[in-house]
């Protein structure tokens, strides 16, 4: 991020916070927008910044105004110099197995006033059509009267520990203002192996198996 000659822990920190701040702005800027993570990449002259999004043409605005609008915000919160900052839109691959787009989408359902059991299996259904191994959606706050529960709702499979985990499910967390209080949402996707990489991780499930077949060799009787 800076080129001053800092310790690597504060460095880390530092990457930390910039990466929390800018997600949460866009987060506020661009959930109507399909607002679905960013990365972040360093180069030596600029810094790079990808905005994943479903809607990309609304994220870049008329003529490329909005766009230029959040560069030039992150250019003075930051004080980085004229230029050295550079923002990209880029379309996700697969909304559904998206799961900030999700989460998004779940907050104004029930926003709009939809019933949260309709609501959470909605979108479950949509996540499972899309190709995911499995998901599972919680709400959690005052749903129903004066006493907060948490209702989950779950359909196929899914891990919860190890470093598969880490690589198959990705979660997503919204808070709902509601009239009667804070209601808080979290959705888990398990994401379905892509030799590709593109729609899920690479690398196979630890207890995947695969069996090949053996060569066919001529044995000869000497």
């Amino acid at each position: 991020m800076s080129a001053l000659n800092i310790s690597k822990k504060r460095k880390f920190v530092a990457d930390g916070v910039f990466y929390s701040e800018l997600n949460e702005l866009f987060c506020r800027q661009l959930a109507e927008d399909g607002y679905a993570g960013l990365e972040v990449r360093v180069t030596s002259a600029t810094i790079e910044i990808i905005i994943k999004a479903t809607r990309t043409q609304d994220v870049l605005g008329e003529k490329g105004q909005r766009i230029r609008e959040l560069t030039s915000v992150v250019q003075k919160r930051f004080n980085f110099p004229e230029g050295a900052v550079e923002i990209f839109a880029d379309r996700v691959a697969n909304r559904g197995l998206n799961a900030q787009t999700q989460a998004e989408s779940l907050k104004y359902k029930l926003f709009g006033g939809l019933a949260v059991r309709r609501a959470c299996y909605g979108v479950l259904r949509f996540v499972m059509e899309s190709g995911a191994k499995g998901a599972e959606v919680s709400v959690s706050g005052k749903v129903r009267g004066q006493r907060a529960k948490t209702q989950k709702f779950a359909d196929g499979y899914m891990i919860k520990t190890g470093h598969a985990y880490d690589e198959y499910v990705e979660t997503a967390v919204r808070h709902v203002m509601m009239r009667q209080g804070v209601l808080g949402v979290k959705v888990a996707i398990m994401l379905p192996h892509d030799p590709k990489g593109i729609l899920g991780p690479k690398t196979l499930l630890s207890d995947v198996i695969t069996i090949l077949e053996p060569k066919n060799e001529d044995f000869r009787a000497y």
